[in-house]
């Protein structure tokens, strides 16, 4: 699976029902993709002779019948610690292993017409770069359009499965990836065509910014829909036993490669969310005096407002549905006040341990309280909880109102009490990792002073920065921080989370003993916490500075979108 795999795959532009049963036939499958031949310009490679045609029904990339699907394509330009060197280095391996190698022909440079001619070698070093950063969108885009096919052919078009479920739960798991499916195919014919028509690529960034701009529109809706997707999803795995039986035989089959129906789902998402990577490489491997490199700079500037647009798409639609959720659990015993509000979202929410000072007549003694904390980006809710979907409202504050310390020691000025010592002791016996809030001015303009315990040393972490809004965090020199890059994929659980994929970079503001993580990754500036066991330090100087470029890049344009 870690193999980089940029082959082109089995041709995805033709021949497929996408409203046919998933039992259909053979010949109703995909074609192969034909790359033909093309014939280079005379006037820039008039010394390199000729290309020759190839043999009459041999396409560039025919007999690839075990293509790599796009969960498992690594792209180059993701890969930060690539030489940039197109051929692949040599495998290491087990003496014992007896293991035959078949190249793959992931790069511009391995593709026989290029090989044949000796087309590589009569180029710059450079020119050859940029050839291989613009081969990999097309070859990179038909590997996807081949686990999108997968997905209709074997998933939506089922059957089998749509009788399992409503046509509302089919709705929300599979939304307009029909539509996602025709796009992506507009936009890989028209670079497939370009690749035809000149072996050397010219340029791509007009394909690239027009179809961001207008065709990619069916992105936007299936990533808003992402909520309603995850849910239904996880809803009918739990409590339909048919569903689950049919789902685990089709993903089962051998066109499935064993590989489960959600990561064909997310693949929309991940896609757009490389396209920008994929077209900043090709900025890179462009002469900045050029208006080649302006083109790009444009079609990076439109795919990285789709990005924009699909991230907001999807937040909006998980933040309104979980206020609304939210809203109806919530009992107020005190002076209520509207939830619901467009402006508003949960940051995070979770259990503590209150630690009360209970007064006797004769002694004085610590009682534990479990709460239950909303914080919005607003204010801050504190409840007791009844039930699982149920909550009583104590107690609420505006954000800007609250305080937090650490209770690594005794801060001058920070004691909640003249017997704080005492009480602090007492909770320290209890285990819990301890940090006070003070609400300057509750909802009743009342000072309220607490101490709180977190289960685990990364949660006390994780609750300090969310009610301390991490002021200092948005002033940080970046250049000093930590990369790291994730080698495993992660799925946030929890708001205060962040979904990774493989070969994200993050920055990281905080590391935890327990094995967690605070950063804020590299392609768009999100921030939130993730296991460390997902990321690999990087080490190297020149790939810090590199990434350092890149996310200047990248947000700069996205703050002028």
């Amino acid at each position: 699976r870690g193999l980089r795999s940029t082959s082109y795959r089995r041709a995805v532009v033709s021949g497929v029902d996408l409203d046919g049963s998933a039992n259909c036939k053979k010949k109703n499958r995909m074609s192969q993709p034909i790359l033909k031949a093309v014939v280079e310009d005379k006037e820039k490679f008039s010394s390199l002779g000729r290309i020759k045609k190839m043999l009459k029904g041999q396409g560039t990339f025919d007999g690839e019948e075990n293509a790599v699907l796009y969960q498992n394509y690594k792209e180059k330009a993701l890969d930060i610690d690539s030489d940039e060197e197109s051929e692949p280095q040599e495998q290491k391996l087990d003496d014992k292993v007896v293991f035959h190698y078949k190249p793959l022909r992931s790069t511009w440079s391995q593709l026989s017409v290029v090989k044949k001619n000796g087309l590589s070698e009569a180029i710059s070093q450079e020119e050859r770069k940029r050839q291989e950063a613009i081969f990999e969108v097309i070859s990179s885009e038909h590997s996807y359009l081949l686990s999108l096919e997968i997905l209709i052919r074997m998933f939506k078009n089922s059957r089998e499965l749509s009788l399992t479920m409503t046509k509302t739960e089919s709705h929300h798991l599979f939304s307009n990836i029909t539509d996602v499916y025709e796009a992506s195919k507009k936009f890989f014919e028209e670079l497939e065509a370009r690749h035809q028509n000149n072996i050397f690529i010219d340029d791509i960034s007009d394909i690239v910014a027009r179809h961001a701009g207008s065709t990619f529109d069916p992105y936007v809706k299936y990533c808003t829909n992402e909520v309603y997707q995850q849910r239904t999803l996880q809803r009918l795995l739990a409590t339909n036993p048919a569903f689950k039986e049919v789902l685990s035989r089709i993903e089962s089959h051998e066109d499935c490669r064993n590989l489960p129906m959600i990561s064909f789902l997310i693949l929309p998402m991940q896609r757009v969310t490389r396209l920008p990577l994929l077209m900043d490489t090709i900025c890179q491997k462009t002469p900045k005096d050029s208006t080649k490199y302006e083109n790009c700079k444009q079609a990076l500037k439109e795919v990285s407002k789709l990005v924009r647009l699909c991230n907001e798409g999807a937040r909006k639609m998980e933040r309104t549905e979980m206020m609304y959720t939210i809203n109806s659990q919530l009992e107020f015993k005190i002076k209520p006040f509207p939830l619901v509000s467009s402006s508003r979202w949960l940051v995070k929410r979770g259990e503590l341990t209150a630690y009360v000072e209970d007064t006797g007549l004769f002694s004085k003694r610590t009682s534990k309280q479990q709460v239950y904390f909303f914080l919005f980006n607003d204010v801050l809710i504190i409840t007791k909880k009844k039930s699982e979907e149920s909550y009583n409202v104590t107690e609420y504050s505006l954000r800007e109102q609250l305080l937090v310390v650490p209770c690594d020691g005794e801060e001058p000025g920070s004691s909640p009490g003249k017997n704080a010592a005492g009480m602090l002791h007492s909770a320290r016996n209890s285990a819990s990792y301890l940090f006070r809030l003070v609400l300057l001015s509750n909802h009743a303009g009342d000072r309220v002073e607490m101490l709180l315990g977190a289960e685990t040393q990364s949660d006390r972490a994780r609750w300090i920065t969310a009610l301390g809004q991490d002021s200092d965090g948005h002033h940080t020199d970046r250049t000093t921080l930590a990369q790291v890059e994730i080698i495993r994929t992660y799925t946030a659980k929890q708001a205060d989370e962040l979904s990774l994929q493989v070969a994200d970079v993050v920055l990281v503001y905080q590391k935890v003993n327990d094995g967690w993580y605070e950063g804020e990754r590299l392609r768009d500036g999100q921030r939130g916490w993730f296991p460390s066991e997902c990321a690999r330090e990087i080490t190297c100087r020149a790939t810090l500075d590199k990434n350092m470029e890149r996310m200047g890049r990248l947000l700069g344009l996205e703050t002028n979108v």
